[in-house]
């Protein structure tokens, strides 16, 4: 038996996760859901929002499914990333037909994006440009010390050779797996390298490094604001995108449009140890409390978690029956410009996996 941490998390996202969750113990699966004490749950019973017997539940499990956090469950979340240590932060972006893609000709987009999850300016570190003056930057384009453009502010951004090498290995196993399935084997790496040579010019040629120990897989690499142009207007050509943690934020948000929304886009997040499972969007505080919440995103993140934890034919029959209802253009969400509710889409989704 395989033990699934659930935290259900803010807003809306509760929504989304309960039904899930009703939905995966139809397909006849050996798991056992625990239930961290995490945000509101954890100050009522502990008076922390992330006690030790939070920690000690997640430890414990095989795995993590999340709801989203605005704030509540967000301890929760930084130990599911940091303490746990899952650097790949995959997003596939797959269309499916029915899907309500704002493009022309959406068939064929089928790419994952592999963020680097740890790093970058996520370090958190922040301050005052005055902060700066024991250093005695100078700015490389305006030729000043850094200190003469105070008032203001600094972030840190921050690249390392181990982090971008572990992610980029990844990204790299990925394609491999992917070209076995079919696809091209290719990964596509983006960064600002000519504006920021220290720092994104080492996430790059470290991903070119590790590529070459591919012979089998193609690699590419382009200036990540060409990238972005690429990702609208040939999205089909894409196989495996491989970026850093901010621009991958960013795009992989984008990218989900290109599909027809957040609320199509599944989200994992894989340490050599451990992985967490979440979907790409928000709380969707606006959706609280409606039972209008499309919980796709949240069953697709589910079906990753079921491929992780070894019941790979469980999650191909949790993705055939949604591509079967998508397809049938009946049951859609408000998101997808219909009408139904998260309970009616749960239900059809559960006679499509019953039958």
């Amino acid at each position: 038996m395989k033990r699934v941490a659930v935290i259900e998390g803010d807003g809306a996202a509760p929504e989304a996760v309960r039904p899930s969750l009703t939905l995966i113990d139809k397909l006849g699966i050996d798991l056992e859901w625990v239930y961290p004490p995490v945000g509101d749950t954890g100050m009522a019973a502990h008076g922390s929002a992330f006690p030790p017997a939070a920690r000690a539940i997640i430890d414990t499990a095989d795995a993590t499914l999340f709801g989203a956090t605005s704030g509540a469950s967000a301890a929760a979340l930084f130990y599911l990333r940091w303490g746990k240590q899952t650097y790949a932060n995959v997003r596939p972006i797959r269309y499916c037909v029915g899907f309500e893609s704002p493009l022309a000709r959406p068939a064929g987009i089928d790419f994952v994006i592999v963020r680097e999850n740890l790093e970058d300016l996520y370090v958190g570190v922040e301050g005052d440009v005055t902060d700066l003056a024991p250093l005695k930057l100078q700015s490389v384009t305006s030729r000043r010390a850094v200190t003469e453009m105070a008032p203001g502010a600094f972030a840190l951004k921050v690249i390392t050779e181990r982090g971008s090498e572990r992610v980029a290995r990844f990204a790299c196993e990925l394609a491999r797996r992917r070209k076995s399935l079919g696809r091209p084997g290719r990964v596509t790496c983006a960064t600002k390298h000519n504006m920021l040579p220290r720092s994104d010019g080492l996430f790059r040629a470290v991903a070119e490094r590790v590529a070459k120990q591919y012979p089998d897989i193609e690699f590419e690499s382009y200036i990540v604001d060409d990238f972005a142009r690429r990702l609208v207007a040939e999205p089909t050509a894409l196989d495996v995108v491989l970026l850093p943690n901010l621009y991958g934020d960013v795009l992989s948000d984008a990218a989900a449009g290109l599909i027809g929304g957040l609320g199509l886009a599944p989200s994992a997040c894989y340490g050599d140890t451990y992985a967490y499972f979440e979907p790409a969007h928000g709380t969707a505080p606006d959706l609280a409390g409606q039972n209008a919440i499309n919980p796709t995103a949240t069953l697709l993140s589910a079906s990753m978690m079921l491929g992780y934890l070894g019941y790979g034919d469980a999650a191909r029959r949790l993705i055939v029956a949604i591509e079967q209802l998508y397809a049938e253009r009946q049951i859609r969400t408000r998101d997808q410009g219909g009408t139904a509710t998260t309970t009616e889409f749960c239900d059809a989704l559960a006679e499509k996996l019953v039958h």
